[in-house]
Order: C-alpha cells, then structure tokens, then sequence
C-alpha cells in the first residue's frame, strides 16, 4: 500500500505532543507552516513519509527559523566573490554602520541650520578630492549609476559605444539592455576588435547624445585590436558638444602597479583623462559597500542628483555610512592598503601566505593526504580576469567519500568554509582567510574530516 493514503492532516500533527512542545517554543505560524510543508512534501513525493512527523516538524521549524544569509569564511582564493558578497568591510566602516544603525543619525537634516539636508552631500566631497573631479554622487549600484547617468544626458539621444564593448556583466546583465532602459539608443560603432577615433566621428550626427567607454573587465582582448584613448575620444566629444562618459567598473583608486597589477583604469586617471563622468562600483576594488558612484564635472553630476530616477536609486544611510568611511582611508594610501582587507588581500607577500598555509595546516592537525601546494589566486568581481596572484594552498586528501562530500560538509558546517576542488581535492587558500580566523576554519575542518571516519 502507497504509505501516502495514509498521511496525516495538519490539524492531527498540531495535536501531538512533540509539536505541542513547539508551539510552545515558537510563533504559531512557524510551527503551522512547519507541519503543512512536510505534510505536503510527503504527498507530493518531493520527499520520503517521515519515520518520525515530530521530528520532520521540527527540522523544518528550525530551518524557517534560520536566517538564510550567513555568514561564512571564504577559503576559495577568490578575492571579490560575487557569490560571497564581494569586498568584506574594513573596520573603521562596519563601526560606522553600527553608529547609524542603531540609532538617528544627520541623514537629511543639516544640524548647523536645523533645516533640511541633502543625503548626497555626505560622499561628495570625499569622492570629488580623491579623484580628482568637480562633484560625485553616490547611488545603490553601478548599473544603476549607468543607467542614471545615460537617462540624465542622452535620454531619446543616441550614444556611441564600440561594439568592442557591449559586454555582458554578472547575473547575465548586458550593456546594450542597461543602454535601452535609459531611454537612449544605441549607436554602436567599429567592429568587435578594432574601433578607431574616426568610427566614432563618422557615426556624430544631430542625434547623439553621449559618447560611452565601458572598461572591458571581466574578460581580456588581445592580438589585433583596437580603440581610442580616452583623451581623444573626450576631445571629440567636447568638440561635438556632447559628454563623454567612461565606465571604468571596478573603482580602482589605489595605485597597484607595484604588486604588478596594472590592467585596470584608476578613476583618477579618467577624470584626468577628461571624461565628464566616471562611473564606478563602490563594492570591488574600492573595497567598500555595494554603491555605483558618480564622479566629473560638476554641471553633469549637479544634473543627474536633480533627476528623478536619483531618488529611486538612492543610497540609504549604513551605505553612505560605509562608503564615506572606506573612502576616508584612502586620504592616507599606506593606510588603505593596510586597513581596507581587499586591498590587504590583493598585496599579501607570497611568504607570509605560505607561513599562513603552513600555520593552518598544522591547526588542522597535519591530517593523512594532506599537502601544501604552490597555487594561484584570482581578483574576481570582473576585475584584472588575467592576473594570477601566487598563494600557498592547504590540500586536503578528501577519503573515500570525495573531494565533493567533503566540501559541501565543509559548506554545510558551522562555521562554514567554502574551498574549492581541484584535482580530486579540496583546497583551502590563505589569501582571503583573515589570520583570526584561522582556529574556527581549523575547528571546521577537523569536523568535516571526522565525520567520514
């Protein structure tokens, strides 16, 4: 007989004792919730009839009541990962989150008039100074900055953008679609590999609004290709009347070229250059919070904080917190780099990474298989996509179970490790453990590991 003819109603389940103790100990509509999911999980098929219904119920209470974003240590060598929320906060700006967070702060409200404030004035200043330009402003994200700063100078205006460069971003968000809800249209010019400064003058009609550059910075093009440099494209598009924008993605302020990272565009440098907007992230190599910042001119930057699609995309206050406070630390460039952890990370000198591995492998407790291997660690979040950055990796000799069971145990864990698995083994990489951190990554690993034996 199909043991799903005899499932037992929610109402039943509400009434044995185990769940009674439940719903003494939790909402109501947890525990009711709790009961009918595993009611009909079981009738569906999606999962076997319980052994035990007070059991399941409780299972499944305990997992609603868990929050679903945790933290974790990311052992993956991935510097910015995405999927792991990018560039972790420096101290001085987790302390300003918790400053306005747990209570009212000057969001809007100018203390030295009484009057109303501007949200925007808390970040311009900082990111006017150090880049170099007239104004900034500070928005939720960098599409969003893109998309308002397109809105605000080429709304029903072309814009000339390389084909070269309509690339496609994370979570499968492409140019040409984040061009098309601004309301400008797209002219796109050259070819994929080669665009030359007269593409771009031959394509200048009545109609165009803008002249676009979109760093490519996910992906390299090398061989034989092309494009204009930025001054010239800014000295034509002043000569046409129209702003030049330059979308330089990651927000790199700090100088990197003596760790030998040098492929990706300083803000500074294009606001030098002479674009009159420069569009960046505030969550990659700036290394703060999630924000697309604003910086240029400061009759473009004056416009796009007057459009109405500026209120939409408005930071709230832990951003502006976050941001205003990372970008504080770059007034001194030693300073960033010691303190902002992207940054920290991204310069680490491969001996100390090496003694790091060494020191974690022994926390572990030098267990069978494992090794220490030379590897390779990567930026991410789109950013310097060729730069293989050396590390000293700790390899675990995963058993009979496999390199997969014994990462996704490490996953699952508390706390929870994400490696990576290469070669039939997980890898754990010092580079983005910080050095506290190392005995409770230890701790879990020596857990996962004994739970195989």
């Amino acid at each position: 007989m199909d043991p799903r003819r005899n499932l037992p109603s929610v109402d039943r389940l509400l009434q044995e004792p185990g769940v009674l103790a439940l719903l003494a100990q939790a909402p109501r509509s947890l525990v009711v919730a709790a009961a009918r999911e595993a009611v009909e999980a079981a009738r569906s098929g999606r999962a076997p009839v319980p052994e035990n219904w007070v059991e399941e119920v409780a299972e499944r209470v305990a997992q609603r009541a868990s929050p679903s974003l945790v933290p974790v240590y990311n052992a993956t060598g991935v510097v910015l990962h995405t999927n792991l929320g990018r560039a972790p906060l420096p101290r001085a700006a987790v302390e300003a989150v918790r400053a306005v967070a747990s209570g009212y702060c000057a969001l809007e409200f100018d203390l030295a008039t009484g009057a109303r404030g501007s949200r925007s004035d808390h970040c311009a200043a900082l990111l006017a100074g150090l880049c170099g330009a007239e104004d900034g402003l500070a928005v939720t994200n960098a599409a969003g900055a893109l998309v308002l700063a397109l809105n605000t100078v080429a709304f029903g205006k072309e814009v000339l953008i390389s084909r070269g460069e309509l690339i496609e971003i994370g979570g499968s968000f492409r140019i040409p679609d984040i061009l098309g809800k601004s309301g400008a249209i797209l002219r796109e010019v050259g070819t994929t590999n080669r665009t030359h400064l007269q593409d771009y003058r031959d394509a200048l009609t009545g109609a165009a609004g803008a002249i676009l550059t979109v760093h490519r910075s996910n992906f390299e093009q090398t061989g034989f290709v092309a494009s204009p440099e930025p001054d010239a494209l800014a000295a034509l598009a002043a000569e046409a009347g129209i702003p030049y924008l330059h979308d330089v993605g990651s927000g790199l302020l700090a100088d990197l070229t003596p760790w030998g990272l040098t492929a990706e565009p300083r803000v500074p440098d294009a606001v030098r250059r002479g674009a009159g907007l420069v569009l960046f992230s505030g969550d990659k190599l700036l290394g703060g919070p999630q924000a697309g910042c604003l910086v240029g001119s400061r009759a473009l930057v004056g416009a796009a904080r007057r459009n109405p699609l500026a209120r939409a995309m408005r930071a709230d206050k832990m951003t502006l917190a976050a941001l205003e406070a990372t970008l504080a630390l770059y007034r001194d460039p030693a300073a960033a780099i010691r303190e902002i952890p992207v940054l920290a990370m991204l310069t680490q000198d491969a001996a100390a990474l090496a003694a790091r591995a060494a020191g974690l492998r022994a926390a572990i407790g030098f267990p069978d298989g494992s090794a220490l291997l030379p590897g390779a660690s990567a930026v991410g979040g789109g950013s310097f996509p060729g730069a293989a950055l050396p590390t000293t990796v700790v390899a675990l000799d995963p058993g009979a179970s496999g390199a997969a069971s014994l990462a996704l145990r490490l996953r699952l864990g508390s706390p929870s490790v994400v490696g990576r698995v290469e070669g039939g083994r997980v890898l754990l990489d010092p580079r983005t453990l910080p050095e506290e951190s190392l005995e409770a990554v230890a701790g879990a690993v020596r857990a996962a590991l004994a739970y195989q034996t």
